[in-house]
């Protein structure tokens, strides 16, 4: 920053309210590099310009860069403090300690406006009626407890739109093998689904002991009043939650709700550990790990932490065990006490006894994470700079972007684009293509327009390695698109899956490596990756195309009614099985055109 950018923003400054608010500094291209929040604007944001500051290396980086800023008043620090999160989330501030976004960690779900709802997953909170429990940083957990639901509770899996007493033809295996009530045969009341519901509530709030006993009242209860099917159900029941019971560790004697945080710094930055404990038994591990946190002091680390996971929770203890105490101790304790409707939530940092015990043991399992997370890095780097060797490029590939094409017998020809980020999958990065021009079956010709269309995107950034599926003719379409965009310099490769060659730019014999080589193994997983994902919207696109061709054939399916119709059925086979109610219940469709549409079906 120079003098007369300094003497500008120190005059700016002075033209500041001394009230509470959000202030965004930014750089010379006008991004927003850094949020901040302030109970005294003018006097916070003179802090960082005054010549007598001592910052941190990291601070002093940033207001080197900041070139402008702008300022939002709000009427308290509290409503601050929310404002600040929400700009963070929205701008991804360079300088600001960031956790991955909230909105790709899974959720699991209940719509409870259904009247015979089903758990789904789902990737952001959303709408009035659902209620949500996670979320879980690993999809892995998530299935797990998917697939225990399942085993445990006769919860139906099926999204057929069902209503009390209404016949949607034949039960499916679940009901066959005990995993579903099947609601859809219409013997099924809301009021004793709503009993599995509850059920399914309860343990995914981690009330195992109560539901348990619960489960016990009304196996007696149906016994007793002849009801033997649901007592030997309930008896089923009972007998494996009891065992998923005894293997779960009880880490507190108190059996209370908490959640038991550290914050451990290792040799890339931090790494931070959650368990989740609920009636006293461990339910569940989490790790996290922040970005921007160069230079950023241990407690405001935790701070943008707790903000960060409890934003969006779906439940919060009333107890929060941590490693180090978080800035602004008090503003987030009234702000997760308003997130749990006035209920008061306390933050500690135990320091004797069973709750120091309990939080190194999550130091421990979080320090085993990070090594794991450590040695996994390190071998996609030692992937990527093989990588680099092969290809001679100056500096190992950060970006790598793979390309492929496909369609069914010449049919719903698209493209794909996969996004790895050090040698990662980064499904945010993730483009799928519709040919439009191509002819069908012309690979080189859409590949062409894929390209054509990803260059145009002037937002994306510059990978820093292409590579196609596929051989010469593939290279040379690639090579004459990036020419055209004045793009030639970007380093190109194609992978051939016949012989697993490698064909380079200007090269005419291809590189042929070993099975094991590291390198070809980077190669193979980001081609099968962009392979996989251009047949998955090709396959879909098929299905929808049959089933759209069959639609347009039937008399008294216009266009209204034939929309909704794709809407609700994925496919020909879907619609096929679907009874005369399920295709009634459809939005638009009445009587007479559902059962012209079920007779052209079952001739």
């Amino acid at each position: 920053m120079n003098q007369d950018t300094r003497g500008s923003l120190s005059s700016q400054v002075g033209q500041l309210p001394h009230s509470p608010g959000v202030y965004l500094f930014k750089d010379e291209q006008g991004r927003v590099i850094y949020v901040g929040k302030a109970l005294d604007l003018r006097q916070r944001v003179r802090s960082y310009f005054q010549k007598t500051a001592l910052h941190s290396p990291r601070l002093k980086a940033l207001v080197e860069n900041i070139s402008t800023f702008s300022y939002i008043v709000t009427d308290s620090e509290a409503e601050a403090f929310v404002l600040e999160s929400n700009l963070i989330k929205e701008y991804s501030p360079r300088y600001n300690v960031q956790f991955k976004d909230d909105k790709h960690y899974p959720y699991l779900r209940l719509n409870m406006e259904e009247p015979f709802p089903w758990l789904e997953v789902a990737r952001r909170l959303e709408g009035k009626g659902y209620r949500y429990f996670g979320p879980y940083s690993k999809a892995g957990a998530m299935r797990e407890t998917m697939k225990l639901i399942k085993k445990l509770f006769p919860l139906r899996s099926c999204r057929q739109q069902l209503k009390e007493g209404e016949v949607k033809g034949r039960p499916c295996l679940n009901h066959q093998i005990k995993r579903c009530l099947a609601p859809c045969s219409g013997s099924l009341t809301q009021h004793e689904y709503a009993l599995v519901l509850e059920q399914v509530i309860l343990f995914l709030e981690g009330r195992q002991s109560y539901l348990l006993k619960k489960m016990e009242k009304d196996m007696a209860a149906a016994a007793k009043a002849l009801e033997f099917e649901k007592a030997a159900r309930l008896r089923d029941q009972c007998y494996s939650l009891q065992r998923l019971m005894e293997r779960q560790k009880v880490v507190t004697a108190d059996l209370k709700d908490r959640d038991v945080i550290a914050l451990l710094e290792i040799p890339q930055g931090f790494s931070v550990g959650l368990f989740r404990v609920r009636g006293g038994k461990l339910l569940g591990a989490e790790n996290f790990t922040p970005r921007g946190t160069e230079g950023a002091e241990a407690g405001e680390i935790m701070k943008e932490f707790l903000r960060h996971y409890y934003d969006t929770a779906a439940s919060i203890p009333g107890e929060l065990l941590l490693s180090h105490m978080p800035a602004e101790k008090e503003l987030l304790e009234k702000w997760l006490q308003k997130k749990r409707e006035n209920k008061k939530v306390r933050i500690k940092v135990p320091v004797r006894g069973e709750k120091k015990a309990l939080l190194e043991l999550v130091k421990k399992n979080t320090l085993l994470h990070a090594q794991h997370e450590g040695e996994h890095s390190r071998k996609q780097e030692l992937f990527l700079e093989e990588l680099r060797k092969l290809l001679g490029l100056p500096e190992p590939p950060q970006r790598i972007e793979g390309y492929d094409i496909s369609h069914l017998a010449g049919k719903e020809t698209v493209g794909s684009m996969v996004v790895f980020l050090q040698g990662e999958p980064w499904k945010e990065g993730y483009r799928r293509f519709k040919i439009r021009s191509a002819g069908p079956a012309d690979d080189y010709a859409a590949l062409t327009e894929v390209l054509q269309r990803r260059f145009k995107n002037s937002r994306l950034p510059f990978p820093s390695l292409i590579l196609l599926d596929g051989g010469q003719g593939q290279l040379s379409s690639a090579l004459k698109v990036l020419k055209e965009k004045g793009l030639n310099h970007l380093p190109l490769a194609a992978l051939a899956k016949e012989r697993e060659q490698i064909f380079l730019p200007y090269q005419r014999a291809p590189l042929n490596l070993p099975d094991s080589h590291p390198a070809l193994k980077l190669l193979q997983q980001v081609r099968d990756e962009a392979h996989r994902f251009a047949l998955s919207l090709s396959r879909k696109l098929v299905k929808k195309s049959s089933l759209s061709s069959f639609l347009e054939s039937v008399p008294g399916i216009g266009p209204v009614r034939r929309k909704a119709l794709l809407e609700h059925f994925a496919g020909m086979e879907a619609l096929t099985k679907a009874s005369l109610q399920e295709i009634r219940s459809v939005r638009a469709m009445d009587s007479a055109s559902a059962e012209r549409l079920y007779g052209e079906l079952h001739p």
